[in-house]
């Protein structure tokens, strides 16, 4: 009989762990973690700077300013505050924007409108959009309106003859919560009210989003003439 090796049983030693394998490992991890977490925190200011009206629904806005007309205006819900947009052409000299447009953003929680007309000036012709009457209302959910006018040109950005119900003038605009989700950057002039009500409203605006609109007998056609 030959005999064995004394060291045949005894097993080979497990090779220990590599501490620079373990720790590419945990760095990979907490790396896609932090890209995860900064990308759900961009997603996050995109969604607040859209509600609050610094970016009209994540998109450009043309800088062609436009008129908005109506009989009566009633919203329940409001708040009203100052944001910048982002603007392709500056409104005041037709070129190139190399900055940010200051707006005055007025949020609406449920709006119905009567009679309502929109005019944009083409230079000598208008495009004119109408909906609504008397007995058949436009209607509106988180109505978002972008308004603006050149100081160099008579034009208000807002006319009309206004009631509104439990108003808050002054407050800031961080803390507006009158329409759930919407309110302006901290530090911001801002007011709000339960309800508004406006006769003869009319505005100079630069962009509007809403949740959903309503607009029965619709209208648009070129004209000679405004709102």
């Amino acid at each position: 009989m030959s005999a064995e090796s004394p060291t045949s049983d005894i097993p080979a030693p497990t090779p220990p762990p590599d501490p620079d394998r373990a720790h590419q490992g945990k760095v990979r991890w907490r790396r896609f973690t932090a890209m995860m977490l900064g990308s759900a925190a961009v997603a996050a200011v995109l969604v607040v700077l859209t509600a609050q009206g610094a970016l009209a629904a994540s998109f450009s806005i043309s800088g062609t300013p436009f008129v908005i007309t109506a009989d009566h205006l009633h919203g329940d819900g409001f708040e009203q505050f100052a944001a910048p947009d982002k603007s392709v052409i500056d409104p005041r000299t037709g070129k190139p924007a190399t900055s940010s447009t200051i707006v005055v953003v007025s949020v609406i929680g449920a709006a119905d409108i009567t009679n309502l007309c929109q005019s944009i000036s083409l230079g000598g012709i208008y495009l004119k959009l109408t909906a609504g009457s008397s007995s058949n209302h436009v209607t509106a959910s988180t109505m978002v309106v972008d308004s603006w006018n050149d100081p160099d040109k008579p034009g208000d950005l807002l006319s009309g003859n206004a009631t509104f119900g439990d108003i808050n003038i002054g407050q800031d605009a961080s803390t507006l919560d009158q329409v759930q989700g919407v309110k302006g950057g901290v530090g911001i002039f801002g007011q709000q009210a339960k309800t508004v009500d406006i006769d003869g409203l009319r505005q100079n605006n630069l962009a509007t989003t809403a949740g959903s609109f309503k607009l029965p007998n619709l209208h648009m056609n070129f004209t000679r003439s405004g709102c």
